[in-house]
């Protein structure tokens, strides 16, 4: 594509003065290096709050009833409601491009005391009555034994999932798990199966949990058909931020609740608040780009005016050159290619640099275990290809100026030059 000796003149150009070419050099090379950094890092700690979310399914929301703060349809405000069972199957026929709904209750948690035991072990957690579907909506992995199985809710069966926290706790090292039997409130129940979080930031305490069949919930600790609180998953093309309001709507309508009472029925809505966490990463993105192209746009500045000096310092043999003959053309295509060359080298080199401390980084937290919301930092090809595409723009702007400066030259000015 180009010839030896226009590539031996590159060469010696920007070698004659090497001090002053590295100095130039580093502001590309600086540049480009912040800007695989500050990508890297904002990756990272995407990576990392995302990995808190493990499997959860982040097209649902939550469900609950709470106290009404409107009188309708003679009835009172401040008045206590429950859902139910019946709801259930409402909100399955009534509202479509649902996925799951999967009602829930719940012992423990914020009311607290020791409401587990085994032998003369005792201990305090969260029991929740499940269906076999919330499996697919929060982040477990069973490590021994099974879930519930819809088997399970048919027969009523007195059986528990424990958590590897539970587990610790109530039993020794090594011990035998399944197939024994824990009392929640007095009632025995069979440990099936044992299960650890997928989500790194709940920890043991995310752990110290246990999932028993619904029905069996219902029917030890006489709940009859009433619903806690129930989880909602749409299908993945359909956000459940726009299907939200048609559940909250008829659940309204089935409990008596004023259409405009809006603290009736708590709701948290995952995909939302999922959707945030992305809207706010795209912004650190576009942040990152924008503070690291300012820092290469001052080292592209920087190889701007070196060119300039350098255009300067070889005025006279720019004017023998043309007087020689040489087109205008050729002369601009060296000086741009000598500030394109300066440029995707130390570039390149950044780029180097860059991919060698992401590499460590991760070594660092491969050795010493996860860092709380950051981990794998990295830069995809997409990224490099962009780096690129900046260089070769930079490079070509950076050498336009001196470039135009150089051809402006006439012959006869040039060769009076000292």
């Amino acid at each position: 594509m180009f010839n030896r000796d226009r590539w031996k003149e590159i060469l010696e150009v920007l070698t004659t003065n090497w001090f002053r070419t590295v100095l130039t050099a580093f502001g590309v090379f600086w540049g480009i290096l912040i800007l695989i950094i500050l990508l890297a890092a904002g990756k990272g700690l995407e990576n990392g709050v995302k990995a808190d979310f493990g499997d959860l399914a982040t097209n649902s929301m939550y469900m609950w009833a709470r106290r009404t703060t409107k009188a309708h349809m003679g009835l009172p405000k401040n008045r206590r409601f429950n859902f139910k069972l019946e709801d259930i199957e409402a909100i399955k026929d009534n509202v479509p491009n649902l996925k799951y709904v999967s009602p829930r209750n719940q012992l423990g948690g914020y009311r607290g005391s020791n409401n587990v035991v085994r032998g003369i072990r005792t201990g305090a957690y969260n029991v929740y009555g499940d269906y076999p579907e919330i499996i697919n909506q929060e982040p477990i992995s069973i490590t021994a034994g099974r879930f519930i199985n819809n088997n399970d809710i048919d027969e009523k069966r007195k059986v528990a999932i424990i958590g590897n926290g539970v587990r610790n706790e109530l039993y020794d090292l090594g011990e035998e798990v399944l197939g024994t039997y824990i009392k929640i409130q007095g009632v025995n129940f069979m440990v099936i199966g044992t299960y650890k979080r997928k989500t790194a930031n709940q920890g043991e305490e995310g752990e110290k949990q246990i999932f028993i069949p619904f029905t069996s919930f219902a029917q030890a600790f006489n709940t009859a058909n009433r619903v806690g609180w129930m989880a909602i998953t749409a299908e993945d093309e359909n956000p459940i931020t726009n299907i939200k309001m048609d559940i909250i709507g008829l659940m309204k309508k089935r409990h008596k609740v004023h259409p405009e009472d809006s603290r009736a029925i708590g709701y948290n809505d995952a995909y939302e608040e999922f959707s945030k966490i992305d809207r706010l990463f795209a912004a650190l993105k576009l942040v990152a780009y924008f503070v690291g192209t300012l820092v290469l746009l001052s080292g592209i500045i920087g190889v701007s005016n070196i060119m300039l000096i350098v255009v300067k310092e070889r005025t006279k043999e720019i004017g023998i050159r043309r007087a020689l003959g040489e087109e205008p053309w050729s002369i601009r295509k060296q000086i741009l290619l000598e500030s394109i060359f300066l440029t995707i080298m130390s570039g390149m080199l950044g780029i180097a640099v860059g991919a060698l401390f992401i590499y460590g980084i991760n070594a660092l937290l491969e050795a010493n275990g996860p860092v709380d919301m950051f981990m794998n930092p990295s830069v995809n090809l997409g990224v490099v290809t962009i780096a690129l595409s900046i260089l070769v723009i930079a490079g070509l702007l950076a050498g336009y100026i001196p470039a135009q400066s150089a051809i402006k030259v006439k012959p006869i000015e040039a060769l009076r030059t000292e």
